[in-house]
């Protein structure tokens, strides 16, 4: 044996195990014979190496589940959150429509921004979105059409059909604010959405509000969201559009 006190006796086998070759402690050079000072120090910061990067690995994957779980909580939150208030216009996000009949989801946010008008909260509604294709009609002017079945006037409605993302509509809207001096707006979509309309808004240059339709949001549809909020607030909203929309 190598050691010997009356607790604890260590043999050549144990010290092999102990410090593997893999670290340059513990065993012979090859040859057999005893290995340096400064081969024992070696093996020693290859030790450190390897714990620092296991470290680092930790730390990254935590602050990435605290980032993403906290934007989770933030879209979840805004879901309930509504800033109406007197604006110039409200900005319409497009969603699908069938040969210039709004679906569902598109009727719900165009009766939103109707409601608004009539209130007198706004003075011109904008209508966003462009067109798939085969469609006949693109989604601005299927909600126009819709706008003034359900009363309002023609000249209050602005058709926007630049852009097949939410990105490009808003950046097509905010020309079409600055030409006609309209500055402040309310941007009316889906309860889940006003998170991410409020960075693509700062984006782009419009100074807008939140004006969300009634409803909750599915948890699959959250997670979604986070994910697009997630990337957006890194790469900018922009770079985003290219990667999932």
């Amino acid at each position: 044996t190598l050691f010997r006190s009356p607790r604890c006796r260590v043999g050549p086998l144990a010290l092999r195990a102990r410090f593997p070759r893999s670290l340059g402690l513990g065993s012979g050079v090859a040859g057999g014979g005893k290995r340096t000072k400064s081969q024992d120090r070696e093996g020693l910061r290859a030790l450190a190496r390897k714990g620092h990067k296991r470290t680092f690995i930790v730390i990254a994957a935590l602050m990435i589940f605290l980032y993403v779980g906290g934007t989770f909580v933030q879209v979840w939150r805004l879901q309930g959150w509504d800033q109406t208030r007197n604006a110039d216009a409200a900005i319409v996000l497009g969603a699908a429509q069938y040969n210039g009949r709004p679906s569902a989801v598109f009727k719900a946010r165009l009766d939103r921004a109707a409601d608004l008008y009539r209130q007198e909260v706004v003075r011109y509604v904008l209508v966003t979105g462009g067109s798939q294709e085969g469609d006949r009609y693109t989604e601005a002017y299927a909600g126009l059409k819709y706008l003034i079945s359900v009363g309002v006037p023609a000249e209050q409605v602005i058709v926007v059909d630049d852009g097949s993302s939410t990105w490009e509509s808003l950046q097509a809207a905010q020309r079409v604010l600055k030409a006609k001096n309209l500055k402040t707006v309310l941007l009316v979509s889906d309860p889940y959405h006003s998170l991410r309309l409020l960075g693509i808004g700062n984006e782009v240059g419009i100074e807008g509000y939140v004006s969300p339709t009634a409803g909750r949001s599915s948890f699959k549809t959250l997670v979604r969201e986070t994910v697009l909020v997630s990337v957006g607030r890194i790469i900018g909203y922009r770079r985003m559009v290219a990667l999932f929309e």
